[in-house]
């Protein structure tokens, strides 16, 4: 699978330069244009390397990096700015960035930087707690015991159900279409459509979140499937 870069940057122009680069060169990219929305994606989605501007609306890139770190996500980052005093560098250090590039910079430096820092990153596990617990908002499920609790009550899901809940969960982030959804969940041979998929989705909705009509978990991507962002 294409290594998922998140590039927080609010240039267009750098924007599009970037993301075309890197995706030539094999990494899916996600952007983000401004700092509340470039932490909120950092924090709930996963991402093997964020690329972060330091000058952004409404949160700089220092902060972002700082509030990334107090929440332990661990995702290397390469931060970018236009500054080039020495103070700035080792305060994004500090604050845990693990590079620094100064505009302008050449591509193939950034490239080199970011192969370096995903060589050396540690494989994502599998989203997973102690005692085989996970726990995204007001729902907690404990695997072993197949039990599933929101804000404390028990909510009683199908088999089908708590399997398809599982395969979100450790394909987290991940773009999943209907068809690999039948495949991994139901199973290569089962007799069912894809719309199957939608119906067990609702059904997955209706039970764990807040706003079955406006999830915040189980997201729809219109035209290729679904994405757990919990």
């Amino acid at each position: 699978m294409n290594k998922r870069i998140l590039l927080i940057e609010d240039e267009p122009g750098l924007v599009l330069t970037l993301t075309d680069r890197l995706s030539s060169e094999g990494y899916s990219v996600d952007t983000a244009h401004d700092g509340d929305v470039g932490l909120e994606r950092a924090s709930n989605e996963n991402f093997d390397l964020i690329i972060l501007d330091v000058m952004l609306p409404s949160r700089n890139g220092f902060d972002i990096c700082r509030d990334l770190r107090q929440r332990r996500t661990s995702t290397p980052i390469i931060m970018l700015t236009a500054r080039g005093q020495i103070v700035d560098k080792v305060v994004g250090l500090k604050l845990g960035a693990d590079d620094y590039l100064t505009k302008p910079f050449e591509m193939l430096e950034l490239l080199a930087r970011v192969e370096a820092l995903l060589r050396r990153a540690p494989v994502s596990p599998v989203p997973q707690l102690d005692n085989d617990i996970y726990q995204f908002g007001p729902v907690r499920i404990d695997f072993r015991r197949a039990e599933v609790h929101r804000s404390g009550e028990v909510i009683e899901l199908s088999a089908l159900e708590f399997r398809l809940l599982r395969y979100f969960i450790e394909h987290r982030g991940e773009t999943l279409s209907r068809d690999e959804l039948l495949n991994e969940v139901w199973g290569y041979n089962a007799l069912v459509s894809t719309r199957t998929v939608d119906v067990h989705v609702a059904w997955l909705r209706q039970k764990l979140e807040e706003h079955p009509r406006h999830p915040q978990y189980i997201l729809t991507v219109h035209g290729l499937g679904y994405k757990f962002v919990g």
